[in-house]
C-alpha cells in the first residue's frame, strides 16, 4: 500500500526543551492512526510539525513530495486539521462555519462554485446538521459544535484528516457514531486519518494503528494488541495498569487500583 505521509527523524524543542526526539511516522490511504500517549507527550507538537506550523529537523513527505516544496493552498485541498480548540467567531452560523471548510476551492474574492455548495449539503447531510444550519455557533452545544469542526475538515475534501482530541466535549454515544463515522470515511473513501487521542480503549476500538508517546519518543507502535500491554502503559502513565483479553474483540485496559 502506498503511503500519504512518511516521516522521519523528526525533532523538535521549544528552546532547550526537546519536545520531540527521532519520531517517525507513515499514514496509507484508508488508515486510521491513533496518537496515544500522557500530557505533554508530544502529541499535539507532531501534529504541528506534521503540517509545517511548526518547523522541526527531519524529513516530512505528503505524497512523495517534502512538505516545504508544497503550496498552503494545494495542501490544504489534502490534509484538513482539526485543532484542540478550533477558531471560530460565535456569530457565525453552523453553516458559515461548514462554507469555511471550501476556502481552498474559492476563486477569486472568495467567489464559491456551485460545487462549494454540494459539498457542504452532503456533509451536512452526512453529520445530520441540517437542522442546525441557521443557528449561531454560539447557540449549539458543544457536541454539536465539535461535529460542526468536523464536518469544516470534511468539506475540504482531504486526502487525509490530522484530528487533535477530536472527542472533546462529546458523551460516550457521541464519540462511538464519530468513531464509526471515521472508519466509514477511512473505508469508502480511502480516507487516511492520523488522530491524537486520551483515550486508550476508544482509539483502539477505531484505530488499524497505534502509536504511543512518551517524553516525545515513540514508545511503542503497532496493532491494540501489541502496544497495549500493561508493562508498557504503566511505565508511561506512571499508574499499574491492567490489560483485559477479550475473545474476538480489542483487549480493554484500565489503571489497577
Amino acid at each position: 500500500m502506498s503511503t500519504l505521509l512518511d516521516a522521519a527523524g523528526i525533532t523538535f524543542a521549544y528552546g532547550q526543551a526537546a519536545v520531540l526526539r527521532d519520531v517517525a511516522l507513515s499514514l496509507a490511504p484508508g488508515e486510521i492512526v491513533a496518537l496515544l500517549g500522557p500530557n505533554g507527550s508530544g502529541k499535539s507538537t507532531l501534529i504541528q510539525v506534521l503540517l509545517g506550523h511548526l518547523r522541526g529537523k527531519g524529513t516530512i513527505q505528503w505524497e512523495g513530495r517534502p512538505l516545504r516544496s508544497w503550496r498552503r493552498r494545494d495542501l490544504a485541498r489534502r490534509i484538513a486539521y482539526l485543532p484542540q480548540s478550533p477558531g471560530v467567531q460565535p456569530q457565525q452560523t453552523v453553516l458559515d462555519t461548514l462554507r469555511l471548510g471550501r476556502a481552498p476551492y474559492w476563486q477569486a474574492f472568495g467567489v464559491e462554485s456551485p460545487r462549494d455548495m454540494e459539498v457542504v449539503g452532503e456533509i451536512s447531510s452526512l453529520l445530520s446538521l441540517d437542522g442546525l444550519l441557521g443557528r449561531r455557533m454560539d447557540e449549539v452545544s458543544g457536541g454539536q459544535r465539535q461535529r460542526v469542526f468536523l464536518g469544516r475538515c470534511l468539506v475540504q475534501e482531504p486526502r487525509a484528516m490530522l484530528l487533535d482530541e477530536p472527542n472533546t466535549y462529546l458523551d460516550l454515544r457521541h464519540q462511538v457514531e464519530i468513531g464509526q463515522l471515521l472508519r466509514k470515511l477511512a473505508a469508502e473513501k480511502s480516507l487516511a486519518i492520523l488522530m491524537a487521542s486520551h483515550d486508550l480503549n476508544l482509539a483502539a476500538t477505531f484505530a488499524d494503528r497505534l502509536v504511543l508517546l512518551h517524553n516525545g519518543a515513540i514508545a511503542a507502535s503497532g496493532t491494540a494488541e501489541e502496544v497495549l500491554q500493561s508493562e508498557i502503559l504503566s511505565r508511561v502513565y506512571e499508574v499499574p495498569m491492567e490489560r483485559i483479553d477479550r475473545p474476538g474483540a480489542t483487549p480493554a485496559v484500565l489503571p489497577r487500583v
